[in-house]
């Protein structure tokens, strides 16, 4: 290829990029399958780097990462980033009304609402239309440069397109989405790893990364909400979200321009309850003086402006009694300390138990057992202790954390850069021996569906279970004989052992519980090294060159293949009958009968579990796509699917199917 035809060649494909980023983030549209994006990408990065002079700052190709950071610069902020002063009723809202107009020598003000998004606030500098820095508030007059990470979110524009001022700055929000962090949290718990305690802190972290890449890869999205800069000839905040609009930045529809304090007070009943069905977390309303001549006259106090107040709601909250701490022991030795509670009924469920994540989190609160404290449920789903009742404490000593396995009282050890303890004792700690087997026979591993947690302790406290390979030794007598066992209970358990052998390389790397190594994971190592002995054989630095591998990854499974115990393992499972080779069935197609047309699955199903479904679709040659929208052929609703999924197919003119209909689907009926 000449030079100039890479050149076009990579304006062309940067158009195409530029174009399908532009549908997913401002259009909520989507033309081509993530797969797609991710070839083209790949096809842009494969030219740059053949023809490096042709890689430009606005290049899509520098949203995937790849820069390191060591230390992130402090940077003084052109206009403070000063915060806002909340208030949680009505009557401070009418108080702040009375205050605005007071102070205009008006009877009413115009008013902006927005939804105060729980994300974490940057600001971004752009010069001749090009991105050159983005910063995190900090302390609201300096703050962290963190551009390079920034450069990763693919709704921030690199480069801002038509006609703008020399210099401008532009302020949001970055947010993980409720789907992506719940997404982040599967794949720890898969791992075997601390779940993140909320989305909001996990983009704060994410944002602060070293590695760009890995920021990338968490996908994290940003709204804006304000500009600022000298001669935008912009009159009021509505005329400044314009601009955002028009420039192709990335701003939420959820705002509205009140002309009364009463209009105010609507949008925030509206949304009290209808922000819940947005894809990221809120907490309440801002509030501004529309008119920009008005902000200016009311100025600021030393910390806030006055033109503009946050209304927060009400979190759903209890108080209730700590009565105790216990410690579990998961799979992989990590300890989490658990709050037992006095049950206390909460945004409608009764809590008992609350996750403290660990001897950090206790120390922050400082925690007495008998202590009164405060529950909350985060985002609505996860209890939380968010602080303790110190008028109601008696006299009681501050909760040490513990020291020792609860299990098999063996030392524990933290890992330096790590909040979690561990207990080092993973050959024989009985929970996570029963824990790796757990997740052995599980339904995303080896899938023995006849077989459960009871089970498995009965035959761990028998002896005859100390490794999954011990699995494929038992025979009739020894379940038959086992408390609660019949004939045909024991025949199932048989059959189903026998059965797992013909499961898929994927999910038997999967299985073994390789730390960090999840099911995402192991799907990209089996179709890169295609066998067990080629990744054992690996180097760290060939690990890295797999898909989605980084260090800490690659290091996990070097670590892993260095233990002999663990080679051995293999080597039973081996002499089984398992698959540690990918075979070319793994990857066939089982029908073509869905070929062409996409799908979005919702709610629960009779015959299917949710991953199920999703494989028998990619199985029978369908796309499986994550949301709703004017690309999506059928929508397979199961009970319990959301009114607002529901709503969305019928406006978009998407063909809801039942369950039934998609079988029918399948077999041609």
């Amino acid at each position: 290829m000449t030079k100039d035809e890479a050149k076009r060649k990579i304006a062309d494909l940067t158009e195409q990029i530029n174009y399908h980023n532009r549908l997913y983030y401002l259009e909520d549209r989507i033309k081509i399958e993530d797969f797609e994006f991710d070839k083209l990408l790949q096809k842009l990065i494969d030219l740059e780097n053949k023809f490096p002079e042709f890689r430009y700052p606005d290049s899509p190709s520098q949203r995937v990462g790849g820069a390191i950071t060591k230390e992130f610069k402090t940077v003084e902020h052109k206009f403070p980033m000063l915060s806002l002063g909340n208030t949680y009723s009505k009557e401070d809202l009418d108080e702040f009304d009375a205050r605005v107009c007071k102070g205009l020598n008006k009877s009413e003000v115009e008013y902006f609402c927005e939804l105060k998004f729980d994300g974490v606030a940057i600001s971004v500098t752009y010069e001749n239309g090009m991105m050159v820095r983005a910063v995190t508030r900090g302390d609201g007059t300096k703050g962290d440069e963190i551009t390079q990470n920034a450069r990763t979110i693919r709704s921030l524009p690199l480069k801002v397109p038509g006609k703008v001022p020399e210099m401008f700055e532009v302020r949001g929000e970055v947010f993980l989405s409720k789907e992506n962090f719940k997404k982040l949290n599967e794949f720890r718990m898969e791992a075997g790893e601390e779940l993140y305690a909320n989305a909001r802190n996990t983009a704060s972290g994410t944002l602060k990364m070293q590695d760009s890449a890995l920021v990338a890869v968490r996908k994290l999205d940003c709204f804006l909400y304000s500009v600022m800069g000298e001669n935008l000839n912009l009159k009021s905040h509505s005329d400044a979200i314009d601009f955002l609009i028009k420039h192709d930045f990335n701003v939420s529809k959820t705002f509205k321009r009140c002309k009364s304090l009463e209009e105010v007070l609507h949008y925030i009943n509206i949304w009290e309850q209808k922000r819940h069905t947005l894809p990221l977390e809120t907490d309440g309303v801002v509030v501004k003086v529309n008119n920009i001549k008005d902000q200016i006259k009311l100025g600021f106090t030393a910390k806030n402006p006055r033109w503009a107040i946050a209304y927060k709601y009400k979190a759903e909250a209890a108080v209730t009694r700590l009565q105790g701490i216990t410690y579990q022991v998961g799979r992989t030795g990590a300890i989490t300390p658990v709050a037992e509670l006095e049950p206390v009924f909460l945004a409608g469920t009764t809590v008992k138990r609350a996750s403290l994540h660990n001897a950090n989190e206790i120390k922050r609160l400082g925690l007495h057992i008998g202590d009164y404290v405060h529950v909350e449920k985060g985002g609505e789903i996860i209890p939380k202790i968010t602080g303790v009742e110190l008028s109601k404490r008696k006299k009681s000593e501050q909760i040490q954390y513990i020291s020792r396995c609860p299990e098999c009282n063996t030392k524990l050890v933290r890992i330096e850069g790590e909040a979690l303890h561990y207990c080092p004792n993973h050959k024989g700690c009985p929970p996570q021996i029963k824990g790796r087997i757990e997740h052995f026979i599980g339904r995303n591993t080896m899938d023995i569906d006849s077989l459960g947690s009871r089970t498995i302790g009965l035959l761990f406290e028998k002896g005859l279970l100390k490794q999954p390979s011990d699995l494929y030794h038992l025979n009739y007598q020894d379940i038959f004989y086992l408390e609660g066992f019949k004939d045909q209970s024991t025949k199932n358990i048989l059959k189903g052992i026998e059965e797992s052998k013909k499961t898929g390389f994927a999910k038997v790397l999967f299985a073994l519980g390789i730390r960090h190594v999840g099911k995402t994971v192991a799907e990209k190592l089996a179709h890169h090294f295609k066998s067990i002995e080629a990744i054992k054989n690996a180097s760290l630095e060939e690990l890295l060159e797999a898909p989605e591998i980084g260090e800490v990854i690659a290091q996990s499974l070097v670590d892993f293949f260095s233990d002999n115990e663990n080679l051995k393992e293999i080597e039973r499972l081996k002499k089984a009958g398992l698959n540690f080779e990918l075979k070319e069935e793994e990857n066939r197609l089982e029908g073509d009968t869905l070929v062409g047309k996409s799908f979005v699955i919702s709610g629960v199903f009779e015959n299917f579990g949710r991953d199920e479904i999703k494989e028998t679709i990619k199985r029978n040659g369908g796309k499986l796509l994550s949301s709703i929208s004017g690309n999506v052929d059928f929508l397979v609703a199961g009970q319990n699917m959301g009114p607002a999924k529901k709503k969305k197919a019928s406006d978009l003119g998407v063909r809801i199917i039942t369950e039934e209909e998609f079988i029918a689907m399948l077999n041609h009926t």
